[in-house]
């Protein structure tokens, strides 16, 4: 739900056009007007409402979407009211989702699932991947460091001063956890400023940027694993290669796992990357190298299910400072 709302920004943003582009051009081509409606909830820039990233979301776009529709009217008309002066006119059909009739909520959640379909799902490996990475990252600064190892490590608009987190942001907030604990979930579509709920009553979660190694494309996704790369994925040393990036290893600690030089892991790693099985991130002074989901389903011997992308999350009583407004 949050990568499909945020995409929509991104989908209306002029800037990092290299970053985007493409995928812009592709999407805007499946678009059937789902965007007439769903501009008028989410304006280009500042707040949208919050109903419409349910924190039941996290367990998969069915489950949000149905929290979706279940949303008490009370909440509707409240937080369309906070959309305020400068956002765009309600249409008739919008204004009707305050006047608690579940089909208006349902007609919502459809166009989100079509708009969906449209700009996320065709990339949703490579999002994914990203995704994962990440969360390997973190998980690993969480196991040499603990709690502050990790929150140090977010991305540089995020700060860890304990026992508060900062986050760069316009508008002046404080939110307190009060023993809640802080979701913490990457976004490939999230730029620039993390995102939170505004109402403070909400599950804490805090969305951040995940690190961008490349942008989606359906063409280039689909073009992955067919190439002469695939075709030179053979032999025992790139299959111990391959297991042995499983869990997240960097380029040293890739090479001892599987027996051979810094040179050659640094090269097998390379042509599993342009197969499309692993991504490469920084991470210090080191790079780490994770599976993507098409890397993890042939480790496992097969295309199956992959589980989404993981988020680490932490509890606790500890306050933090972070952003008000959705971007």
């Amino acid at each position: 739900m949050w990568e499909t709302i945020l995409s929509f920004h991104r989908l209306r943003d002029r800037r990092g056009a290299p970053a985007f582009g493409e995928w812009r051009t592709e999407t805007r081509v499946r678009l059937k007007g789902e965007t007439r409606l769903l501009g008028a909830l989410v304006p280009r820039r500042g707040y949208f409402p919050d109903f419409l990233t349910p924190p039941e979301g996290r367990f998969g776009l069915a489950e949000g979407l149905q929290a979706l529709r279940a949303t008490p009217g009370e909440q509707v008309r409240t937080e369309l009211a906070l959309l305020g002066p400068g956002a765009p006119s309600l249409p008739a059909r919008i204004g009707a989702l305050s006047e608690d009739d579940p089909a208006e909520l349902g007609r919502l959640a459809d166009a989100l699932r079509a708009y969906h379909r449209a700009a996320v799902e065709p990339y949703w490996p490579h999002i994914r991947a990203r995704a994962e990475a990440d969360r390997v990252v973190r998980g690993r600064a969480l196991l040499d460091g603990g709690a502050d190892e990790l929150l140090a490590t977010l991305p540089p608009m995020i700060r860890w001063r304990a026992p508060v987190l900062e986050a760069d942001y316009p508008v002046d907030r404080e939110l307190f956890l009060d023993g809640r604990g802080l979701l913490l979930q990457p976004s490939f579509f999230c730029r620039g400023t993390p995102v939170v709920y505004r109402d403070p009553t909400l599950p804490p979660v805090l969305v951040y940027p995940v690190t961008q190694v490349d942008a989606p494309t359906a063409a280039g996704h689909r073009g992955r694993g067919a190439g002469p790369s695939l075709g030179r994925l053979v032999g025992r040393t790139r299959s111990a290669v391959l297991s042995a990036i499983e869990h997240g290893t960097t380029t040293s600690e890739l090479a001892r796992r599987a027996g051979v030089s810094l040179a050659s892991a640094s090269q097998h790693a390379c042509v599993l990357r342009e197969a499309g099985l692993v991504v490469t991130l920084r991470h210090g002074n080191a790079v780490l190298h994770t599976l993507t989901p098409l890397g993890a389903a042939l480790l496992n011997g097969g295309a199956q299910g992959v589980p989404g992308p993981g988020r680490t999350g932490r509890t606790g009583t500890t306050s933090g400072t972070v952003p008000s407004p959705r971007t």
